[in-house]
């Protein structure tokens, strides 16, 4: 087994994810990014080993149970002992309740709750027995507050925190520290700036989270130490209302 230390980003995209997983791997870990795209978490991973950092990229859909599993057991054979696991699924999907079925709501609910529990399950499984090890959430406004057409997303990520909740309280005293990041505020992200009607004005005056900001933030709970640890980090710029 190589004795380096792992981080897995579930959810890796060019965004947060890919953020969060180019900041650990500048703090010297060997990153997994996982996402159910093969091109572009290969293209993505490509682009931090050019730089010189240590990546690997996993195709994986992480609504399914199996391929998770599996997951798991590659990286800490074939790269090494997982230290680090980001749950960074979104799935966020705009939709007035009279347009959704229950088909719509249940694939919501797998892809930001549902798979948020086989994540944080398989990364306790392994970290339990070594005593140690940090597991991270992404939430969202959704996780603390319902909008108006978001409420199969918002019942989705209301539950992922609870999960959090539990699983800290459970796994904090065998010193596995969980904790659950809030993201109330719009990140900078190409889709933002395509869409956001604003977009340019809050880019100016610092009114869009930045990403690589945004990913120290995961870097430092890591870090903290184990008497001082946050379970709930509660981000948005200056600007943003609560």
């Amino acid at each position: 087994m190589k004795e380096n230390k792992v981080a897995l980003i579930v959810g890796a995209g060019d965004a947060i994810g890919g953020a969060i997983a180019k900041a650990f791997a500048l703090k010297g870990f060997s990153v997994c990014l996982a996402r159910r795209s093969e091109e572009s978490v290969n293209a993505f991973t490509k682009s931090l080993t050019d730089e010189g950092l240590k990546a690997y990229g996993y195709a994986v859909d992480a609504r399914k149970e199996e391929q998770v599993e599996n997951l798991f057991d590659t990286i800490e054979r074939e790269v090494g002992l997982l230290e680090v696991v980001v749950f960074n699924v979104g799935a966020n999907v705009p939709m007035s309740v009279f347009d959704t079925s229950s088909r719509k709501f249940s694939k919501i609910w797998e892809m930001a709750c549902f798979s948020g529990f086989l994540v944080g399950r398989e990364a306790a499984r392994r970290m339990v027995s070594r005593n140690r090890g940090t597991i991270l959430f992404t939430g969202a406004t959704a996780s603390i507050r319902g909008g108006a057409i978001f409420g199969a997303f918002a019942s989705a990520k209301h539950a992922l925190r609870g999960f959090a909740q539990s699983l800290a309280r459970e796994l904090g005293p065998k010193n596995i520290h969980v904790a659950h990041v809030i993201i109330d505020a719009a990140v900078d992200t190409q889709w933002i700036s395509e869409n956001h009607p604003n977009y340019e004005q809050l880019k100016k005056t610092d009114g869009l989270v930045n990403p690589a900001d945004l990913a120290e933030q995961y870097v430092m709970l890591h870090e903290q130490p184990r008497n001082a640890w946050t379970f709930e980090l509660d981000i948005r710029p200056w600007v943003e209302r609560w």
